[in-house]
C-alpha cells in the first residue's frame, strides 16, 4: 500500500475523518504497522490497552464479552480501542485475525502530539466524543425508565 492508500484508509476510519492530509500523514509515518496471518492474537482479553487500532486490511474478529453473543468482525478502516486513543486501561475482549491482516497501532501518545499539533482537529473530535457521551447517557435513561416500570 503507498502513502494516499493508507491516508484514504485512515480518513475512513471513526474520529479520523476530522483531521487533515498532513495529520494523518502525522500519523501514517509515526504508527506501528502489525502484520497478522490467520488466527494470530492482537490482543487477548486483560492485556494492557495502550493504544488503538486501524484495520488497515484483513477483517479482526473481537470476542464477545457476554455468552452467547455473537463474535464482532471489524474490516478495512474499524477504529478498535476508541478509548484506548486516550487514556491506558485493559482489553475487554480478545481480538484474533481471520486470514491476513495488517494494523496500525495508534498510541495514547502519538494521538496527543497529533491534536497538540492540529488544534481544529482536536476540537472536532472533542465534538464528536461529546455527542457520543450524551446518546450514551440518552441510551442509559431510556433503560433505566424501562427497569423502572
Amino acid at each position: 500500500m503507498g502513502l494516499d492508500d493508507d491516508i484514504a484508509i485512515l480518513a475512513d476510519a471513526p474520529l479520523f475523518g476530522f483531521l487533515d492530509r498532513d495529520a494523518l500523514r502525522l500519523l501514517t509515518f509515526a504508527a506501528e504497522r502489525r502484520e497478522l496471518a490467520d488466527g494470530d492474537l492482537l490482543f487477548a482479553r486483560g492485556d494492557p490497552a495502550d493504544g488503538g487500532f486501524v484495520v488497515m486490511s484483513g477483517t479482526i474478529r473481537l470476542s464477545p464479552r457476554v455468552a452467547d453473543a455473537e463474535p464482532v468482525r471489524a474490516g478495512r478502516s474499524a477504529l478498535i480501542g476508541q478509548l484506548a486513543l486516550f487514556v491506558r486501561g485493559t482489553r475487554p475482549t480478545e481480538a484474533r485475525a481471520e486470514g491476513a491482516a495488517e494494523v496500525m497501532r495508534i498510541t495514547p501518545t502519538l494521538m496527543r502530539r497529533v491534536l497538540e499539533e492540529f488544534p481544529a482537529a482536536a476540537q472536532s473530535v472533542y465534538d464528536t466524543l461529546a455527542i457520543d457521551l450524551v446518546d450514551l447517557v440518552t441510551d442509559l435513561d431510556r433503560v433505566r425508565v424501562l427497569l423502572e416500570d
